[in-house]
């Protein structure tokens, strides 16, 4: 979505579509599925998990950082992930009103 045509969208559809594009990527999902596992890592936790490379891995954070997934705290001298519940409950209570949608509305 090019950046000239997202202000024709709502902030919420915006919002979600964000979400999406960073849960596009099945390297993401790895790293959610890991965080949900320990509840919360070091970036070279992942890293030693995932068959990517330290510099993979820090471009993946950042897009879940970005779309707002996951948190990152400073630990010393390394950042501590874990899951952002906040940005999941926005996207389970989409998914949820898609759900009502179409059980009330079926063709």
């Amino acid at each position: 979505m090019g950046a000239s045509k997202t202000e024709h969208f709502s902030e919420h559809q915006n919002q979600i579509a964000l979400i999406a594009k960073a849960l596009g990527h099945p390297a993401r999902i790895a790293i959610i599925d890991y965080l949900l596992t320990v509840n919360q890592c070091i970036c070279n936790d992942i890293v030693n998990e995932l068959p990517l490379a330290q510099p993979t891995v820090s471009q993946h954070l950042k897009e879940l950082k970005s779309a707002g997934l996951i948190k990152g705290n400073m630990e010393g001298n390394a950042i501590c992930y874990c899951i952002n519940e906040e940005t999941f409950d926005v996207v389970k209570n989409y998914f949820n009103n898609v759900i009502k949608s179409t059980k009330e509305k079926c063709c």
